[in-house]
């Protein structure tokens, strides 16, 4: 039988270059709370390379501060601009780098994963999504900024991607 932590705590991750969301929720006994959300900003001014650099010496910080057992990412989904898309990739390989080396298990979730996660449908829109979340941890309001939401969105997936994964090792 898996052995489940008392608490857990688990760090998601909504990639970007200029706005990169993170979320850290806890889960005690099946339950979660949030802990702490936010978001990286980084200037469109900077070269690119200072951004990635921004976005790992913050990530690292974050690590550092809450110190997650687990993350989850949430894997790209673009289908217009391959310039941006090559920029996100970019960031997002900074963090599963950072991750990494902090020896976190990652979990990487499509967009319709964590929204079928949260709504029972892949297709719901941002604002079904983030009024989940604030249903699911029990928030007064919804958090800001978006990507904030969407970060805590995949951490909520991580976790009920974990719990499955758990009982499926049970049966």
């Amino acid at each position: 039988m898996s052995k489940q932590r008392k608490d857990l705590v688990i760090l998601g991750i909504d990639p970007g270059t200029a706005t990169t969301g993170w979320g850290v929720i806890r889960e005690k006994k099946g339950d979660c709370e949030v802990v702490a959300y936010g978001a990286i900003e980084t200037s469109k001014n900077k070269k690119n390379v200072d951004r990635l650099k921004e976005i790992a010496n913050d990530l690292e910080i974050l690590i550092a501060r809450y110190k997650p057992d687990e993350a989850g990412i949430e894997d790209l989904f673009f289908c217009n601009n391959a310039t941006t898309a090559i920029k996100v990739a970019q960031a997002r390989g900074v963090m599963l780098l950072v991750c990494g080396r902090a020896k976190l298990p990652i979990g990487e979730y499509t967009p319709l994963q964590v929204k079928q996660s949260l709504t029972g449908y892949g297709k719901a829109d941002k604002q079904q999504v983030q009024h989940m979340v604030k249903e699911f941890l029990k928030l007064k309001k919804i958090p800001r900024p978006d990507d904030a939401a969407d970060a805590l969105a995949v951490a909520i997936c991580h976790q009920s991607s974990r719990r499955i994964k758990d009982l499926r090792q049970i049966s």
